[in-house]
């Protein structure tokens, strides 16, 4: 019974330590994006795990982007 306690009091700690890691390792704010203002640099993942930053479409009429969660489940 000790060792369970143990492990659990070591799997909260854990989950708290990454918690305010998450929290406080943030690098910056996010900021929101006015109409005409261009918007800033990134590189994300693709659905096939090939990056793509959007600097690759630059010239390109029209960017569409579309974000949505991972597991598709509905809101």
């Amino acid at each position: 019974m000790r060792v369970l306690s143990r492990r659990m009091l070591s799997w909260g700690l854990l989950g708290t330590a990454l918690a305010v890691a998450s929290v406080l390792g943030a690098s910056r704010p996010a900021g929101a994006v006015e109409v005409g203002q261009p918007a800033p640099a990134f590189k994300l993942p693709s659905t096939n795990g090939v990056d793509i930053s959007l600097s690759e479409f630059r010239g390109k009429k029209w960017v569409l982007l579309e974000f949505y969660g991972a597991d598709f489940a509905p809101v």
